[in-house]
């Protein structure tokens, strides 16, 4: 620990009387030099210093102990936003679980087989996150970003992505059964295994997808999808793909 420099001896009264150039000041400086030896006498006594070392001692204990806890809460913090998960389980709206979910990713918890079928998730942000085997069927994600996310094998049947954000996600295996994918960024997703039947891709963003091997497209509306790879639109069509620009009127 650093020590405070040795305080300065006041002047005697003597030499402070003069000092003065005007015999009017005398009645302040006094008050002034008064509190002078005051604080000089209280900077001599060794139990203000002990004093002083403990408080120094105790704020060093108190970061030791905050980051020595730290851990402790944030377990604390994830099992509160996995209580807020499960307990909202099976319900529609919210119920805090889009803080929770984000809280969760923010902090690299793995969110697999996490079950939020029919929530109302709209806006949710778990870019990077794992959410192999996770249940979203008939959510509404309206708006939602799920870049780089691993989803694959993830059950996403019927639910309502409209603009959201795939882009290099993992869709491998995924149920995108009835899935409303209209206006969705799906560059660079990899769609290998994917059950797209019936799923509404209209003017999805299909740039650079990893198409080869998915397993079903009938009946999937592929009307204005933009930038879909050479030989995507053919084979799509081929296997019971449609394009019904107007389907929702």
């Amino acid at each position: 620990m650093i020590s405070p420099p040795e305080p300065k001896r006041p002047p005697d009264w003597n030499t402070l009387v003069s000092g003065l150039r005007h015999r009017w000041l005398l009645p302040f400086r006094a008050f002034e030099w008064i509190w002078e030896w005051v604080a000089y006498a209280l900077s001599r006594w060794s139990f203000l210093e002990v004093l002083d070392h403990l408080g120094r001692l105790s704020l060093l204990v108190g970061v030791i102990f905050y980051f020595h806890e730290s851990g402790a809460r944030i377990r604390q913090r994830h099992d509160q936003a996995w209580q807020v998960i499960n307990t909202a389980q099976g319900k529609g709206g919210s119920g805090g679980r889009i803080e929770a979910l984000q809280s969760l990713n923010a902090d690299k918890v793995p969110l697999v087989g996490v079950d939020a079928s029919g929530a109302f998730l709209q806006g949710v942000r778990l870019d990077h996150a794992n959410l192999l085997r996770a249940d979203l069927s008939g959510a509404d994600l309206r708006g939602s970003s799920f870049r780089d996310a691993n989803l694959t094998y993830a059950y996403l049947h019927d639910a309502n992505f409209r603009g959201s954000d795939f882009e290099h996600a993992v869709l491998s295996n995924a149920d995108l059964q009835d899935a409303d994918l209209v206006g969705c960024n799906l560059a660079g997703a990899k769609l290998d295994g994917a059950d797209l039947t019936s799923a509404d891709l209209r003017s999805a963003n299909l740039k650079d997808i990893g198409w080869k091997h998915i397993s079903a497209i009938k009946q999937a509306n592929i009307a204005g999808m933009k930038d879909a790879p050479e030989g995507f639109r053919e084979w799509a069509l081929k296997n019971g793909a449609v394009e019904a620009p107007d389907a929702d009127n």
